[in-house]
């Protein structure tokens, strides 16, 4: 029968609560998708002043040449939202503490190694029981500064979307203002 040493001390996982923290790289965890919230109200928003434009440029496009439209995400793919990077990493602080905090986005493969010397700034989540999140990154053993990045809802609905929703927009408050003047 094998029997336990319950004298070994047994090391917690902590969130640190410190805006900056400076440790070793101990560990870099599997990665693993998560979703970025689309708020509906905003994409409606979005997507009402894009098709009062697409509405117009369709218009146009039949009366000159009966042109074709180009493929569009449906209303379902766009609240979806886009998928980004988690990588859980831990290290150890000057106090002995194994600290776990999270990685959004992606930083070069050769950027962050275990053993690595490594300041990092970090930023609380809505989410209170989810470690807090890597805003930057100062590798002091290589003297690297890292800013790891993100998909964000706008980067997810894109520039043509979101040109295409301003014009709606301007469109919109050009209606608004002659009737105003009327």
């Amino acid at each position: 029968m094998v029997t336990m040493n319950t004298d070994l001390p047994i090391r917690r996982v902590v969130h640190p609560t410190e805006r900056i923290v400076t440790g070793r790289v101990v560990r870099l965890l599997e990665g693993y998708p998560r979703e970025v919230r689309v708020g509906q109200p905003v994409l409606v928003a979005v997507l009402t002043a894009a098709g009062l434009t697409g509405l117009l440029m369709l218009l146009v496009r039949a009366l000159l040449s009966g042109g074709r439209r180009g493929a569009r995400r449906s209303f379902k793919e766009l609240k979806k939202g886009p998928e980004f990077l988690v990588t859980p990493v831990r290290l150890r602080d000057g106090a002995d503490r194994l600290l776990e905090v999270e990685l959004h986005g992606h930083l070069p493969q050769s950027a962050l190694h275990p053993a690595d010397h490594v300041q990092l700034t970090l930023r609380p989540q809505r989410d209170p029981e989810l470690p807090p999140r890597i805003e930057r990154i100062v590798n002091l053993t290589t003297g690297q500064l890292l800013t790891p990045r993100t998909a964000t809802l706008w980067s997810h609905l894109g520039p043509p979307l979101l040109l295409q929703a301003a014009l709606g927009a301007l469109l919109l408050v050009g209606i608004a203002s002659c009737s105003v003047l009327r």
